[in-house]
């Protein structure tokens, strides 16, 4: 069953500034929209460097494909994360959500895999270029979550092409800060 957009307010209002100045109002709600909307995916791409420490559990995927730092330990930590998220979503029932919650393990599953499995393709391609682990792939390691978590949550839920627009912009700035903010607290090896 697809999940049909359940927002009031049709995605180009969403990005022009009316006149009367409630046109911002309106910008910022759909960005706190999509945002929410996206929560699962961004937690499940920062929960693997927290997973790091448990040694013997911590096995690579597939050393030779995605290198040693993309582990089975770390996948299922970003699908837990992201199935979390969506049950918190779901208990809260934010009425602007524009997505239904009913469906929450199965969002939650589709959020997390498409997000590890997005951050694993890109380490995948990585390697077969040869940039080394933990060197900058921009605008790739930026996207690379968010673009897969869209194309398996996409097979449930539909989104405007502004909205996808919004998503990897705000993703792509947020992701950066973030990630400073995780080297800077020793969370993170890298800034990227």
């Amino acid at each position: 069953m697809r999940t049909r957009m359940t927002s009031h307010m049709p995605a180009t209002l969403s990005l022009t500034i009316a006149p009367d100045g409630r046109g911002g109002r309106l910008m910022l709600f759909r960005v706190l929209q999509l945002v929410y909307f996206m929560a699962p995916a961004y937690l499940a791409n920062m929960a693997p460097p927290f997973v790091r420490y448990w040694k013997g559990w911590n096995r690579p995927i597939s050393r030779r494909w995605l290198g040693a730092h993309k582990t089975v330990l770390g996948f299922a930590a970003g699908v837990l994360a992201a199935t979390l998220v969506t049950f918190v979503q779901w208990l809260v029932g934010w009425s602007g959500s524009i997505v239904a919650y009913d469906d929450w393990a199965v969002l939650g599953v589709l959020f997390g895999t498409g997000a590890m499995a997005g951050d694993c393709a890109k380490s995948f391609f990585k390697r077969r270029l040869g940039v080394e682990p933990g060197r900058p792939w921009i605008p790739f390691d930026q996207l690379d979550f968010v673009l897969g978590a869209l194309v398996f949550v996409g097979t449930r839920v539909t989104l405007a092409w502004a909205d996808v627009l919004v998503i990897l912009l705000l993703s792509f700035c947020g992701h950066i800060l973030v990630n400073h903010l995780g080297y800077w607290l020793g969370v993170r090896d890298t800034r990227w």
